[in-house]
Order: structure tokens, then sequence, then C-alpha cells
């Protein structure tokens, strides 16, 4: 028998309720919604990376903003791209370096960090806004954290707790890709 009682599972979800459910994100939501919308409009494409988890979270993204929500999407996931790029450039720099080789000026670059200090992700968000690309941040922690200070539209969840800032940032992007589908029931084939 788990020595883990209701109350322990009541904390837990009542940090999800917290700030997850806000009706303050609604506003972010549309936004990003409307973003996703003048992409694909204009054929771009988005563009997300992450470490880790949040790395995990940038390939379902992409894959799920390009079947579901017809917006095409990449992430910078692969292994030799990342390997290459690390010992070419740093791992500091990997990921500014791949958005310097694949975007193109109407893309979105999307980085997911729960610390939002991932030196990658940073020098990323801050090369696409030099090159005039939009960036959107999912993070946690500080509020203050580097990489939310350097996006368009930022999505931050208050909280230190890695596996719950992580199943935020997923269900907020789902809800996005569902936005664009327009339900949240449907078929994915």
């Amino acid at each position: 028998m788990s020595n883990i009682d209701k109350a322990w599972l009541d904390d837990y979800f009542a940090r999800y309720k917290a700030t997850a459910f806000d009706e303050a994100i609604y506003e972010k939501l549309q936004d990003f919604h409307q973003l996703c919308l003048d992409v694909r409009e204009r054929g771009g494409k988005l563009m997300f990376a992450g470490n880790g988890a949040s790395a995990s979270i940038s390939s379902h993204g992409a894959v799920d903003f390009t079947k579901q929500g017809r917006v095409r999407a990449v992430d910078f996931n692969e292994a030799n791209l990342i390997t290459c790029f690390s010992n070419d450039f740093g791992y500091e720099n990997w990921m500014a370096k791949a958005v310097e080789f694949y975007a193109d000026d109407k893309d979105v670059l999307v980085l997911i960090s729960v610390s939002g200090r991932s030196p990658n992700a940073v020098a990323a968000a801050k090369y696409a806004k030099s090159r005039g690309i939009k960036v959107v941040s999912f993070t946690g922690s500080a509020a203050d954290n580097p990489l939310r200070a350097e996006a368009d539209i930022d999505f931050w969840f208050e909280s230190k707790a890695y596996n719950i800032v992580e199943c935020v940032h997923m269900m907020w992007l789902m809800a996005v890709v569902d936005m664009l589908v327009g339900q949240a029931e449907y078929a994915v084939t």
C-alpha cells in the first residue's frame, strides 16, 4: 500500500489548478493561435527547441502543429544536428546556429525551458530577435528568467516543480493545436 495519502495528491494537483487553468493565460493562448494562423497563411514554419524533457515536448509539438494544426513545424532534436553544431560552435550556441541555418524570415521560434536560463535557448532567442524572427517561450521557475525576457509571447508557469511545469507547457501547446483544429475531439487520421 502506498504511503502517499489523499492530502498529498490534493496538494500536488492544486499546483496545476493555481496557474495552468487561470483565465489570465487565455489572451496569450489566443495570441499564439493568431501567430500560428499568420505563419500558416504566409507559408512559414514553427521551429521548436528545448533540452531534456523540453526537447521531447518540442518534438511532440512540432508533429502535432504540422499534422493536426496544419502549421508546418520542425524541431531541432536530431542527434546529428545537436552533436555537430555543439562540437563546431559550442553547446551554448548550437540552437542559435540551428536557427541561423534553418530559419526563414517568416518563421517563428518556439523555445521550451523550465528554468528559462538554458544558455543555448537564450542565445537562440537573442539570435532570432536580431533577425526579426518572433520568439514564443514556455518557461517556469523564476519570473525574471532571461528566456522569458526575450520572448514576444511568453508562457510562464510559477513553479520550480519540473514535472508539473513540463506537463503544463504540454497542455498549453496542445490547447493551441486544438484551437487551430477548432475542436477538442477529432479524428487524427
